[in-house]
């Protein structure tokens, strides 16, 4: 599926041939994201996702930058994360030359010009408070603060419009030199190209790119938190109450994170998952329900989002509790053969596209430094049973782990709390 390579430097190379496709996709991954940042330079790494794209040496404007990409047809973006950034671009095959050299200029070469790094400022600010703005965004932040209160997994990865306000320009270079150096980097490419082309490319063009040791990101702390279930509040006038329920979930590396899959899939993913046949098709409590699984290098969440009527609050905690209490029970062999299916039917379709091979290889080798083969993944969702399902369930589900919060006009902490009971 993949071939691997690593340079002198330390520079790790992932690619994947895909000789049907007419398309290749470059993502680079750099070892930066919150877990990376003390509390004073909170949102750093989002702030440093958005500079490469203001300008570099051989592409001096952002209109440069965006023009080289989309001017052919391409795409391109970043994302930050916890523990992650990734720059990627996806053109058709003659242009992949061009863009992967746009992608290594932009994070070698930034210019990071004084006057265009203020702009970035107030534009990031700008994107903060849209994010406060919306409460199905804020409830997310929440959440996590619940999850994880006072250190960085708990942190908005944007860090607040305060941090970001005093973030100095000495302190953005000073990070970035620190992060992004190559033994803290991966580059994954898929699509119609050979592996050797790849690595002769990025040797050539990274010859000068010097490794050196990157910062610790923070370990997790007090997973699980204080004993009891925790409510966090959020009042504001809405037409719906935002509400999001959050269990500790697994690491990267847990064994039992394709159980956690496939119990997911049955809970809340997808039209046919318990949460959205019995909370919006039965109960017509919410539009919008369901549930997500989260994973880092040494904890994980599972988190249920639903937005409902303020005076169905109550209600809809209620049945979340009942959803959440049946999947201690043992499962049907047929539940879980659908969950299955579906996991592995949308798995397979994902790697169809050249940007979520890129992004399969480059992921995992950077947080796990290896990449599972998709037989490998399969091999380990086929090996899950229903007595598999229950047991993690009632190991994950308890009472003392439950966080809720919300956002809206109605509820009360203390009877939300009550209502907290597996």
């Amino acid at each position: 599926m993949f071939q691997r390579s690593v340079l002198d430097n330390r520079l790790r190379v992932v690619t994947s041939m895909m000789a049907h496709t007419q398309s290749v996709s470059i993502a680079i991954f750099v070892g930066a994201g919150s877990r990376y940042e003390p509390p004073e330079l909170a949102g750093v790494s989002h702030f440093i996702e958005h500079l490469p794209f203001k300008g570099s040496l051989r592409w001096p404007t952002a209109q440069d930058v965006s023009e080289a990409i989309e001017g052919v047809g391409g795409v391109m973006n970043a994302s930050t994360d916890r523990e992650v950034t990734v720059f990627w671009c996806k053109v058709a095959r003659p242009h992949f030359r061009t863009a992967l050299a746009v992608l290594l200029d932009m994070l070698l070469n930034p210019l990071l010009e004084p006057e265009e790094v203020e702009k970035e400022r107030e534009v990031i600010q700008e994107e903060l408070r849209m994010t406060y703005d919306n409460p199905s965004y804020r409830v997310d932040l929440l959440i996590d603060e619940a999850m994880w209160p006072d250190q960085a997994m708990g942190r908005d990865v944007g860090g607040t419009p305060d941090t970001v306000a005093a973030i100095g320009q000495e302190s953005i270079r000073d990070y970035m030199r620190q992060q992004y150096n190559p033994a803290n980097t991966v580059v994954a490419v898929a699509g119609n190209v050979e592996h050797g082309e790849v690595v002769d490319l990025l040797a050539d063009a990274t010859g000068d790119w010097q490794p050196r040791p990157a910062l610790e990101w923070e370990p997790v702390s007090g997973e699980g938190g204080e004993d009891g279930p925790v409510v966090k509040i959020e009042r504001r006038r809405s037409d719906q109450s935002h509400l999001c329920l959050a269990l500790p979930g697994l690491s990267l590396e847990h064994p039992d994170r394709y159980t956690l899959s496939l119990l997911n899939v049955m809970l809340g993913d997808g039209m046919s998952s318990r949460l959205f046949l019995n909370l919006r098709e039965k109960q017509s409590l919410a539009y919008d329900v369901s549930s997500s699984i989260n994973h880092f290098r040494d904890c994980g969440s599972m988190v249920i989002y639903c937005g409902v009527e303020p005076r169905k609050t109550n209600d809809a905690v209620r049945a979340l509790m009942r959803e959440l209490d049946g999947m201690r029970e043992e499962a049907e062999e047929r539940e879980l053969n659908k969950a299955r299916e579906y996991t592995v039917g949308r798995l397979l379709l994902r790697m169809e596209d050249s940007r979520a091979v890129a992004s399969w290889l480059g992921s995992q080798e950077l947080l796990q430094d290896r990449v599972a083969s998709v037989d490998e993944i399969i091999g380990r969702l086929y090996a899950v049973t229903p007595s598999d399902i229950s047991a993690l369930a009632a190991r994950l589900f308890r009472q003392e782990y439950l966080r809720l919060a919300l956002v809206g006009p109605q509820g009360g902490r203390k009877t939300l709390t009550s209502l907290l009971k597996l």
